[in-house]
């Protein structure tokens, strides 16, 4: 008999409990495996971008490194990407941020982070970095 794998998506929670269990995670990272969970049922479901987002740059400035939220927040990014079509600037350069660190040392930051920047360049049009370049040329500066 052959069995197959199944994998079901988190649910999004009420913001109340995502923020707690959250922050219960940033203090104790022993709430680690249950805050992916949460991050990633919240980016996946939630249709607040704007909250999707906070809790993601949250998480990925506030965590220590070798945190395994690091990864995931690069991945909820681009999750975030792929739903809304939009990330704010702070956002951008924190998934590339956490890219050039996992490439650097993935024991700081998994891989993870990798594929949502992928997603970040595949949703976002023109794609992250094309648009922060003519953001900086309109104003007068060079990338």
């Amino acid at each position: 008999m052959h069995s197959h794998l199944s994998f079901d998506n988190p649910p999004a929670l009420p913001h109340e409990v995502v923020v707690q269990m959250l922050e219960r995670a940033l203090l104790d990272r022993s709430a680690e495996a249950e805050a992916a969970s949460v991050l990633v049922g919240t980016a996946l479901n939630d249709d607040d971008a704007e909250f999707v987002e906070h809790w993601c740059v949250q998480i990925g400035t506030r965590a220590v490194p070798g945190s395994s939220l690091l990864g995931l927040v690069g991945l909820c990014l681009g999750h975030a990407a792929r739903r809304f079509g939009r990330l704010s600037d702070e956002a951008l350069a924190l998934a590339e941020a956490l890219a050039a660190r996992a490439e650097a040392d993935p024991t700081g930051v998994d891989g993870r982070t990798l594929d949502g920047c992928d997603d970040i360049r595949s949703f976002l049009q023109p794609c992250a970095q094309d648009q922060r370049r003519t953001r900086a040329g309109q104003n007068g500066r060079t990338p």
